[in-house]
């Protein structure tokens, strides 16, 4: 059952550090390639999303057994 355990748990760290990573380019890549650079309270709120949805990912790799 562990494995089984463990590949879930990777899973579910997978999407969360995608996201995290969707987040970022979101809010900050994609708008800045676009010419649509909004102010720096939208770029942080991005930024920063994107930065807790990956440390909640890394949080989530602590749960493996």
């Amino acid at each position: 059952m562990n494995a089984i355990h463990n590949a879930r748990v990777q899973l579910l760290a997978t999407a969360l550090n995608n996201l995290g990573v969707g987040a970022i380019l979101a809010g900050v890549i994609v708008p800045s390639i676009n010419g649509t650079v909004g102010d720096a309270a939208h770029i942080v709120t991005w930024v920063v999303l994107g930065a807790d949805l990956m440390a909640l990912a890394h949080i989530m790799l602590g749960r493996l057994r």
